[in-house]
């Protein structure tokens, strides 16, 4: 009895004041968001219901429920130290986690592009007086668009300087292809090419090559709109729908911010990023409309970090890619460490990997996201014609209406094979609100490649929410998993598997 009794106190005890929090770990200072006065914070996620506290040199300056956070305030060339301390539903408060140490950089000079002549009256064509202004900036400057409607042409930045378009400034694309040109080297649908220009280019590309620009800031709370789809159909009309320019182009590039705009408008692609490492892309809010009008595009990259953005687009809002068939195969530069956390993804394609993949995908993160209705959903794809690889990656801690796995496309699948099929493999979904999908298609359908050496493999699904009816088809696949996936009133939801061994559903 006095055991029981005490087993019975000690529960009390738990359930009053709750276990203790647990410190937050990995925390670091996102890429290419040091400035002279700020820097973002990153870093992984403890409990659904954790509150963050924010602290700096040992004193807490904000809370949030988010796992980032802008460090504002700061003065230039100082040393400062942050650490985060979690807070759980019943009110504990965890030790501060490992800190994190950075110097801001120096302040340089700040110029607005009307003083070289600019005018932001919609009309006038400002593509060299900007581009002067860019040029003039000295180390760590800042070039301002300020409010105003200010035409251009292709601008290209360069290292160590920031692009800020003020709250009511818009950097407008021209409609003429002719501002676009010349031709530069570029990579388009996984093949390297010559294309168009965009309206903002970064870098030079070479896939052999090192990091040829760095510490570029693009940010501010005004807009960046491009030519849109008129833009794109006249570039089509001249030299084909590969020659379509971006609206933003980042070449390898390192260490660059985008961060609190809005981006819309594209004539093709909105965000691409080649042979690259260290993007960061946050609070943005991009919306594109054209054909073939991707959202953000990090390809052949690593170390990229998207959070808080929102995407209504015409075709992918994320795709993550590495080059195509035996060339991505042959040049092999993979995309690895993507981060994709609280996105509000409302229209588009899909929050997909592929469909160029050949050079690999690897340790992708897809967390507290919320997507509408996705044509689908969350998806991984490739043919088999492709190579590489993707793997190791996870979804968790988000609101879906659908995930798909696809191995065979109906498009952009021209050229040579790779020398292999690709491999999928160690993917992991948990923790995921699927109930509010429709039933017409499949919710979760997975399917691999029939070459019995490269069966997509190791899937786990854990704690998934259906709607009643919902339907799972499993294809080609070994070793996948299901455990505690059930419909809105407790039942497993309909299973069709075909060619697939070691698939089990609890």
């Amino acid at each position: 009895m006095k055991n029981h009794i005490f087993l019975f106190v000690l529960f009390l005890h738990t359930a009053t004041l709750g276990y203790a929090a647990t410190a937050p770990k990995r925390l670091l200072v996102a890429p290419g968001t040091i400035s002279a006065t700020s820097a973002t914070l990153v870093w992984e996620k403890t409990a659904a219901s954790d509150i963050y506290h924010v602290m700096l040199n040992g004193k807490e300056i904000g809370t949030t429920n988010k796992t980032n956070y802008i460090v504002a305030g700061l003065s230039p060339l100082k040393t400062y130290s942050c650490a985060i301390k979690a807070e759980n539903a019943v009110g504990k408060l965890s030790a501060a986690g490992k800190a994190v140490k950075f110097t801001t950089t120096p302040q340089g000079k700040v110029i607005t592009v009307t003083d070289f002549g600019a005018k932001g009256d919609g009309v006038t064509l400002n593509t060299k007086a900007i581009q002067k202004a860019i040029d003039a900036c000295d180390e760590y400057g800042t070039v301002i668009i300020p409010e105003g409607t200010f035409v251009s042409g292709a601008l290209f930045l360069k290292s160590r300087m920031t692009l800020q378009i003020n709250k009511g400034g818009i950097l407008k694309g021209s409609a003429n292809t002719e501002d676009y040109e010349p031709f530069i080297n570029n990579r388009f649908e996984g093949w390297e090419m010559k294309t168009y220009a965009s309206l903002i280019n970064a870098g030079t590309m070479d896939n052999k090559g090192d990091y040829t620009t760095s510490q570029i800031s693009i940010k501010g709370e005004g807009t960046i709109s491009g030519g849109g789809g008129a833009l794109g159909k006249a570039m089509i009309a001249k030299h084909g729908m590969r020659s379509r320019g971006r609206l933003i182009m980042l070449l390898n590039c390192k260490d660059v911010e985008l961060q609190g705009l809005q981006i819309k408008d594209s004539p093709c692609w909105t965000i691409h990023y080649i042979y690259s490492k260290g993007i960061t892309c946050h609070d943005l809010n991009i919306v594109s409309t054209a054909h073939n009008g991707d959202g953000l595009d990090p390809d052949s990259s690593d170390d990229s970090y998207i959070f808080n953005c929102s995407f209504s687009t015409g075709d992918d809002c994320i795709a993550i890619k590495s080059g195509k068939n035996p060339e991505g195969y042959t040049i092999g530069r993979p995309t690895s460490n993507v981060q994709i956390t609280h996105c509000d993804f409302t229209r588009g394609h899909g929050i997909s990997i592929g469909s160029e993949m050949s050079g690999g995908v690897s340790d992708v993160l897809v967390r507290d996201c919320t997507a509408g209705a996705l044509l689908h959903g969350m998806q991984i794809k490739g043919t088999k014609e492709r190579g590489g690889y993707v793997k190791n990656v996870t979804v968790t801690d988000c609101q879906l209406l659908k995930i798909t796995i696809f191995s065979a496309l109906n498009y952009n699948n021209d050229g040579a094979a790779a020398p292999e099929p690709p491999g999928f493999e160690n993917f992991k979904f948990a923790n995921i609100d699927l109930t509010k999908a429709t039933l017409k298609d499949p919710v979760i359908n997975i399917n691999g490649f029939k070459d019995a050496m490269h069966k997509l493999k190791n899937v786990r699904f854990n704690k998934i929410t259906l709607p009643v009816g919902a339907k799972v088809v499993v294809n080609d696949a070994q070793n996948v998993r299901f455990v505690n996936v059930k419909t809105l009133n407790g039942n497993k939801p309909e299973y069709t598997l075909s060619n697939s061994t070691e698939t089990t559903y609890q």
